[in-house]
């Protein structure tokens, strides 16, 4: 094992039995006490425990560089570069040489960015802390902080690591970025308390349990370091779609090899190396054009165009590939505090019991609230005043902050006729017992909290004394609520109508994520996250009972980071698509993890690096469009695959097939590879084309994608060989030949015409789901680039630039020819769409 290995077995240990043992225990197993640590203990345990803050393995940006020259899809690039070389197609060989260096540049610059999340997550940590060492307290960095230390946390002021407080009366602590709680969270001796929260209230001591990559905030930073990291679907995708042509091209190419060889040696008893290497320069031409060396450079491009226009819409992408992941998003996990709701405090209706009206009672709540104070009950409480000046008729003589023993405030203060008043808001029970109240009305009273606590809305009692505090006067209740987004619901709807399930996910307690949940039509079937993941939880081989759970719920109260990985992973291993919504530092690892994780306005630095998505406006509904906008691309995309499948197929075919019938190739190399450069104009125009908007999550489904690919392949190939066989019957048939004379060179170039001109008209038809004879129309890019290739291709085969020239007549009959294949393409794609939504309808 290695050393930092050691270091966080050991700190891990300490840690699992300290965060809710006695404080004696706790003593006891870190030798420590009260009094804290000498500086030549400190020393020791720096030695022992490592340093208090996170540490991340670095690699080496040439090895991150290098390792997009190596897979499947640059493999088969590099293969197209060498056989080129061989063959000293220079021309060729640098224009594959640029799409292989920008396929590597433009995925290093990618990925370069993911690294930044670490780095956020350390700027989250307190820099400095405040340590009890030889007997007095001084201020060190806190990456010195040691398990045993203590610590004076006070406001304002960031918690260095984990810890056990130990003395002082009260602290208020704001561990939203951690565990996505609204509302600080009150502390007292015995309590436990997480790195990276914000004192928000009071002072207190503590002792430090864990610290480094063993607290709560360093489990979460080894999350997203090790989140993620599976090669993405679209990755995989064009993995096996290139695998796949490169199989059929190879098998043909042993055909095509096997059967000159059969011909040379068995049929006419001659062979000559002369021979060998025409065969050769073949095989190594149609392996070239089978190569789909444009695919990454076509992919890059239309998820560039695509990120531009999302940029637009306000959603930032970090990784091109979550696009297509976006496309098939089906369960969008969102966290609930200022991504569902407001993220503001504020009150609901109040309820009446002494006060006059509701504005009595909100106005005797904030005079018993500090004005211009930054707590978050406060603020509520004022914010309810239909206009704030009313508190300045009183004057206020003395203010009782909140503290844990009494839980309320108290504001004493003299109005406008010179009444002394107190005025007191606090834990409704608390203020109900302050008052001497008879049994109805203190069941009544308990009951409404009750009530409230039901629907997970939290409560103050607000009371006044008119006598000095001698006796109370019960006015009333203030339910307090972190309302729901103005947009929030209709963005729900929109979500279900896209075929999106959303999960809500918050660090609330489950009543009051099942409250807002119900609100916002998700549903109401909401599960603590303890529930299911324990603490040592492997959570890459989560059982069927819990992925199963994660699966049913409508959403999860209480979570912490882990639990939020664990969601996601839960849910990846059933099988779907998901995408993760947040703003903190708790949201970091689910984010990575997710399919595509999508950091909300105002997100953490430590979201945003971790996310592919990032929204600069808020609330749900840019994601809707975001949405709208990945599955028109992934449109694109698959449309681009669909062509460039059947192409490979005619090309390939249409070769060995009339070689072996007719004893000779339809096309030269030459014109193969005119055939992959002319090929690669419009196949990159398609990333600006138009397209039908998918209403359901769409995915790569493999089998269905080649089967359609085959099937128009096959009818490409039925295309191009009738024409071949159309010009062998011309080279035979006397009457024609004394009507315009055909030699051999002439029907390669009619071949070389007809794939040309019939394979830019058969985008046209694979394009779109719909006929081509309706909307969506092309695109004028797409358009003008198949004009363009066509009238050069009419030019090349008319004049005979780079191939023999044809009689202009033949080249009118071909185009004939070409479009009425073109409408009888169309209408096969149109039965073949429609046989396979009949059939997935039924299944």
């Amino acid at each position: 094992m290695t050393a930092d290995g050691q270091t966080m077995s050991r700190t891990r240990e300490i840690d699992d039995d300290l965060e809710h043992a006695s404080l004696e225990a706790v003593y006891e197993q870190l030798d420590t006490s009260s009094k804290g640590l000498t500086s030549a203990e400190a020393q020791t345990r720096i030695g022992q425990y490592g340093r208090n803050e996170l540490t991340d393995k670095e690699v080496n940006d040439l090895q991150k560089f290098l390792r997009f020259f190596w897979g499947p899809i640059a493999w088969m690039i590099e293969a197209a570069a060498l056989l080129s070389l061989l063959m000293e197609h220079w021309a060729d060989l640098t224009i594959i040489m640029v799409l292989l260096l920008y396929n590597a540049v433009s995925g290093f610059w990618q990925e370069r960015k993911a690294s930044n999340a670490l780095a956020a997550l350390k700027a989250g940590l307190a820099p400095k802390a405040t340590v009890l060492r030889d007997g007095h307290f001084s201020s060190i960095d806190s990456a010195e902080v040691v398990p045993g230390d203590v610590v004076r946390i006070k406001l304002g002021e960031v918690v260095p690591a984990d810890v056990r407080f130990i003395e002082g009366d009260y602290i208020s602590i704001d561990q939203s970025a951690l565990t996505g709680e609204s509302l600080p969270v009150s502390k007292k001796v015995g309590d436990e308390g997480y790195s990276g929260s914000i004192a928000k209230q009071g002072e207190m001591h503590a002792v430090v349990i864990s610290t480094g990559n063993n607290t709560f905030f360093g489990r979460t930073a080894s999350l997203v370091a090790g989140a993620g990291g599976e090669a993405s679907h679209s990755q995989r995708a064009t993995t096996q779609i290139g695998n796949f042509l490169i199989l059929i091209s190879v098998l043909l190419c042993v055909i095509l090899v096997g059967f000159e060889i059969y011909q040379d040696v068995v049929v006419k008893h001659l062979w000559q190396w002369s021979d060998l290497a025409a065969i050769a320069r073949m095989v190594l031409v149609l392996l070239i054009a089978s190569i789909p060396v444009a695919m990454p450079t076509v992919m890059t491009v239309t998820n560039s165009l695509g990120a531009q226009k999302l940029a637009r819409k306000k959603a930032i992408v970090s990784r091109l590939e979550a696009i297509e992941e976006l496309a098939g998003v089906d369960i969008l996990c969102s966290d609930k505090t200022g991504t569902l709701t407001k993220n503001i405090l504020t009150l609901g209706d109040p309820i009446l019991f002494d006060a006059s009206t509701t504005d009595d009672l909100i106005l005797a709540g904030a005079l018993a609230s500090e004005r211009g104070s930054e707590d978050a009950i406060d603020k509520a409480v004022c914010g309810g005043l239909k206009e704030s000046k009313l508190l300045d008729d009183y004057q206020v003589t003395r203010f009782v902050p909140f503290d844990p023993v009494s839980k309320r405030t108290e504001g004493q203060v003299t109005d406008p006729a010179g009444n002394a008043i107190r005025y007191t808001k606090g834990a409704p029970q608390v203020i109900i017992e302050l008052c001497a109240l008879d049994d109805n009305v203190k069941s009544k009273g308990e009951q409404t909290v009750s009530d409230l606590a039901a629907k997970g809305l939290r409560a103050l009692g607000v009371a006044e004394s008119t006598d000095d505090g001698k006796s109370w006067c019960f006015l009333g209740i203030l339910p307090m609520l972190d309302p729901p987004r103005d947009d929030s619901q209709q963005t729900i709807a929109r979500a279900k109508a896209h075929g999106l399930h959303v999960k809500m996910v918050t660090g609330d307690d489950v009543a009051i994520g099942s409250e807002i949940s119900t609100q916002l039509g998700m549903g109401s079937h909401l599960i603590a996250a303890a529930d299911m993941f324990t603490r040592d939880m492997d959570m890459s081989h989560l059982s069927d009972h819990i992925t199963g759970c994660v699966e049913k719920a409508d959403g999860f109260g209480r979570v912490f980071p882990e639990h939020k990985y664990g969601i996601v992973k839960a849910l990846q291993d059933r099988g779907h698509i998901v995408a993760m919504t947040g703003d903190g530092v708790n949201d970091a690892p689910a984010l990575k993890q997710a399919d595509c994780g999508v950091a909300v306005s105002g997100a953490t630095d430590a979201a945003r690096a971790a996310a592919d998505l990032i929204l600069t406006a808020p609330g749900l509904s840019t994601i809707i469009e975001a949405i709208d906008e990945s599955r028109e691309i992934f449109e694109r995309i698959i449309n681009y695959i669909l062509f460039r499948v059947a192409m490979t197929l005619d090309i390939m075919f249409v070769v060995v097939l009339a070689t072996v019938f007719f004893g000779f190739s339809p096309l030269t190399p030459i014109m193969i590879i005119l055939l992959a450069l002319l090929d690669d104009i419009p196949i990159i125009t398609i990333a600006y084309d138009n397209t039908q908007l998918p209403k359901e999550p769409v995915r790569w489904e493999m089998k269905r994608l080649l089967f359609i690919s085959s099937f128009m392949g096959i009818m490409a190939i039925a295309q191009s060989f009738g024409l071949l066989l159309i010009g062998m019957e011309w080279l035979s048939n006397s009457e024609w030949q004394s009507w315009i004379k055909l030699n051999q060179e002439q029907v390669q170039t009619v071949v070389f015409l007809q794939i040309v001109a019939g394979g830019h008209l058969l985008l046209f038809v694979m394009r779109s789901r719909a006929s081509i004879f309706r909307p969506p129309w092309a695109a004028m890019p797409l358009f003008l680039a198949i004009v363009g290739t066509q009238i050069f291709a009419v030019l090349m085969c008319g004049f005979g630039w780079f191939v023999t020239a044809l009689p202009w007549t033949i080249i009118g009959l071909v185009w004939i020819y070409i479009l009425v294949w073109m409408v009888v393409l169309d209408v096969m794609k149109l039965a073949l769409y429609y046989k396979l939504a009949h059939d997935q309808h039924h299944t």
